[in-house]
């Protein structure tokens, strides 16, 4: 039996969608198609309260990057629902970066129906021959925690109920429901099936005996240091750092980071470059999965390294060679507040690591604020200025998607949970969708997009933009104008820097000229749109770009022409 709270389904989609709700998914951010037409039927049939919320979305990215960002800022998994096999194609992508980043959300799409006569829901249309395939879960499968093709109509709701439950079980990740039209269409009759929510698995509580061997690791450690990317969305990993850290004199750095976890003016705040690890001799990293590029800031032959996290190995990554002392399994949080429980440094060496720290931190500090002001004087400007800018205008609730176009040392963050880059799966067009999602979830919050051109273009703003303007999303859109894609030209820089592509007046496959007018394209959807090309400009400009977001309620979009850097 479904909840008491929840009408008895009469069909298949009616079930599933009852049993999304039930399990704690709000939305359903959906583009659809033919094979929609029992899901419309049940959505427009059954109460609103019942069933998620439908969100229309233009494009396939943008949908499960709206999913992917309302997770991040919310922590509660969402559902996503396309077209068959060419919707799940340009879903992909989407995919591809939530499990990279551990994004629960339960990504579903229709099959065309798999009956020619006799059934209803079964085939009326020339798509339906041409859109069928062997296996179409084999464009996700690689990519997904669990799979599954509904059969029957009274599965919906518990197969609903079992894939939200293994999207949130550690460690956590998308999943897949492929769903043919018959079943979705079939009456259940009397077979009902229990929907109710299934609870999560949760991360295993750390071995104690290898918890007291992190411990006396890094008490006994002349230069310890923590390496983090990611924290949970409550904060509780950002939390346990910190204390730790203030408590044994160990500094946090947040290399190639994807979801920040300390405050800029954090005792322990070490920033974000890589290099750090090439001089530590005991080294936890924490739920990272590239702490360092061996090539580059390998530590020394002799560091300890000790690894934490649900998956410390990274098990879904094929090769993954980064040396190993010690691997606890369990939450982050809580492991790192074990090991500080069980620390006990000598009173001299603690004095040494907080004097240490805090030199450190007034040094770095000093030197992105030289850097800082030497963007703000350059023509065109450089990322620093931009970054240190949109951080000034940030407010304790603001959070910002980067995607190419920040650099998160010159920002001044205000704790964990404020700043999130586009996933190491790197899937462009990213970060214009996930801030649109976030924005939905945090209704009167300031949200911004910042990305490079590229990755402008990558997101399909005129979809984003028209789900801004139709859902009345706010947000302010920051696009890093060099006119190219910076991060193909820095590659080849990086693998032939004597090459004749370094050399030729325009590297081949590089440049975006002529750049679009990314101020009419935001304009065509009614936004605010300026253009920027002087640094002195851009404090300005962002002052009226909050002004029309905090008083009209559109959303604005800033084109920021940004000096090419060989370093970001």
């Amino acid at each position: 039996m479904t909840s008491s709270a929840s009408p008895d389904p009469r069909t298949g989609a009616e079930a599933l969608l009852i049993g999304l709700k039930s399990s704690g998914v709000d939305y359903m951010f959906a583009n659809a198609g033919t094979d929609f037409p029992p899901v419309i039927e049940a959505l427009a049939s059954l109460p609103s309260a019942s069933v998620p919320v439908p969100v229309t979305a233009p494009h396939e990215t943008a949908a499960v990057a709206m999913a992917h960002g309302f997770y991040l800022v919310t922590g509660r998994p969402q559902s996503v629902m396309v077209h068959v096999n060419v919707g799940l194609a340009n879903a992909v992508m989407g995919v591809l970066n939530a499990a990279s980043d551990n994004v629960p959300l339960v990504m579903m799409s229709g099959r065309t129906p798999l009956t020619e006569i006799g059934r209803a829901g079964g085939r009326v249309s020339p798509i339906q021959y041409g859109q069928e395939m062997f296996d179409q879960t084999a464009l996700v499968r690689e990519a997904v925690k669990f799979d599954y093709e509904l059969r029957y109509p009274e599965q919906g709701g518990p197969l609903a109920a079992r894939a939200v439950s293994i999207a949130m079980s550690e460690p956590r990740g998308p999943v897949y429901l492929s769903l043919p039209r018959e079943p979705l269409t079939a009456q259940i009759g009397e077979r009902v099936s229990d929907s109710s929510p299934r609870p999560s698995a949760i991360a295993a509580a750390p071995d104690a005996g290898a918890v007291a061997e992190a411990a006396r690791l890094l008490d006994a450690a002349e230069r310890p240091l923590i390496i983090c990317q990611r924290g949970d969305t409550e904060g509780r990993l950002a939390a346990a750092l910190s204390a730790l850290g203030a408590r044994h004199g160990i500094g946090t750095v947040e290399p190639f980071v994807v979801r920040n976890l300390l405050a800029s003016d954090d005792l322990v705040a070490l920033g974000y470059a890589p290099g750090l690890s090439k001089n530590a001799d005991v080294i936890v990293v924490v739920d990272s999965g590239v702490p360092w590029i061996a090539s580059l800031h390998a530590p020394g032959s002799d560091a300890k390294v000790i690894h934490i996290g649900t998956d410390p190995q990274f098990t879904r990554m094929p090769m993954r060679g980064f040396p190993a002392a010690l691997s606890i399994t369990g939450d982050p949080a809580a492991t790192i507040a074990a090991i500080d429980a069980a620390m006990t440094p000598a009173k001299d060496t603690l004095t040494r690591r907080l004097t240490d720290l805090t030199d450190r931190g007034q040094s770095r500090r000093a030197a992105m604020d030289r850097t800082v002001e030497a963007a703000r004087a350059a023509d065109p400007m450089g990322a620093e200025w931009l970054s240190r800018c949109l951080s000034d205008v940030m407010d304790d609730d603001a959070v910002i998607f980067s995607e190419l176009g920040l650099v998160p040392g010159a920002m001044r963050i205000k704790g964990p949970n404020r700043l999130f880059s586009n996933p190491h799966s790197g899937g462009l067009g990213w970060a214009f969708g996930a801030a649109l999602g976030a924005q939905l979830a945090r209704p009167g919050k300031l949200t911004i997009a910042a990305m490079g051109d590229g990755s402008y273009i990558f997101a399909n703003p005129v979809a984003c933009h028209q789900i801004a303007e139709a859902l009345e999303l706010p947000i302010l859109v920051i696009v890093k104008n060099n006119g190219m894609w910076n991060a193909v030209r820095r590659s080849v820089v990086g693998g032939y820097p004597d090459g004749a592509a370094v050399k030729a007046n325009t590297m081949p496959l590089t440049s975006l000229s002529p750049v679009p007018d990314f101020v009419q394209i935001a304009g065509a959807s009614r936004a605010h749109a300026e253009r920027v090309t002087r640094a002195q400009d851009l404090p300005d400009a962002l002052a009226r770009a909050l002004s029309v977001i905090r008083e009209d309620g559109r959303a604005a979009l800033l084109d920021v022409q940004v000096a090419v850097s060989d370093a970001h």
